[in-house]
């Protein structure tokens, strides 16, 4: 895939290292942290909860996908994916027993059964100059987003079968592209009536109709380097990966405004990228996007911190 896309990588990575930059040191680490290594990873980036404390981490530029339990602090690699897969976001239908995987510069979505790690569906959801960078989960389907594009992508699921595919064309703040990389985070409200979209260029959330495509800004927010993001009722977990800490924010009963609340920091992260919540405890992956991009760092993890 990267031979295929030189230019395009290329691109990308003098945006991402922009967007990374050189970020201040973490400080204020949490009083049980461990760091739970991806044996054999090459890169990473994303990370999803599972049952219990299972949970799911990828590796970018592999393609493949490790499964850990962040209670034993251990992961081996569950999906071997053949060369040419990215795995760049992901996340676990717990309910229909699979795993969706954002696909990176390839332009793909990946489905998988959470059981077997079998693929179970694949998707072109955008052709060349895309970055499906993100994916959450709802009652009906999946969303993923694309930070080249103002589009979102749709895939339902019926049953435990997921659907053909839709895409979502965004207006407003959320539709767009003029930064080096947009929208990238996502998450949805319990009853899948709004989506919670983290916008990197603008440092900001926007909210997101999943029906229109119509979008508004979270007022009061400012979140640099803004990545992965984790949504639990009116809380919001936003991982800054430039700045190498989580915001915690909390927003208001509309969701239209928010406060950040807390900064969690650690001195073991290296550029988060994504995080996933477990009870007390959050679980986020190092990129180590600050060793180049592609990345050279000669392990990759996942730091468990107190929230």
């Amino acid at each position: 895939m990267i031979r295929r896309t030189t230019g395009l990588v290329a691109a990308a990575a003098a945006a991402l290292l922009a967007l990374v930059g050189a970020g201040p040191p973490s400080a204020g680490a949490a009083h049980d942290e461990r760091v739970i290594v991806l044996p054999g990873a090459t890169s990473a980036e994303g990370i999803a909860s599972g049952a219990g404390s299972t949970f799911y981490a990828g590796d970018l530029f592999g393609g493949d996908i490790y499964r850990g339990d962040i209670r034993k602090g251990t992961a081996e690699k569950f999906i071997d994916n053949a060369p040419g897969r990215m795995a760049v976001g992901l996340r676990a239908d717990l309910d229909d027993g699979l795993l969706f995987v954002a696909g990176g510069f390839t332009g793909m979505g990946y489905v998988h059964d959470l059981d077997t790690g079998a693929t179970v569906a694949t998707y072109q959801l955008a052709g060349p100059g895309a970055i499906i960078n993100d994916v959450a989960v709802t009652a009906d389907g999946a969303w993923f987003t694309n930070s080249f594009a103002a589009e979102l992508y749709f895939v339902p699921v019926v049953d435990g079968v997921p659907g053909p595919s839709r895409t979502l064309a965004l207006s407003g703040p959320a539709g767009d592209t003029s930064g080096e990389f947009n929208n990238n985070g996502i998450q949805a409200t319990a009853d899948g009536s709004t989506l919670v979209v983290a916008h990197s260029a603008q440092g900001a959330l926007n909210l997101v109709d999943p029906d229109t495509g119509a979008s508004t800004t979270v007022s009061g927010l400012s979140l640099p380097t803004v990545d992965g993001i984790v949504l639990e009722g009116r809380t919001v977990y936003a991982v800054q990966n430039g700045l190498g800490q989580v915001a915690q924010v909390r927003l208001s009963g509309d969701l239209r405004s928010g406060t950040v609340t807390k900064v969690i920091t650690s001195e073991f992260f290296a550029v988060p990228a994504t995080v996933a919540r477990f009870g007390d405890e959050l679980a986020a992956v190092n990129a180590h996007f600050d060793s180049g991009f592609p990345p050279t760092a000669s392990q990759y993890e996942v730091v468990v911190v107190d929230r």
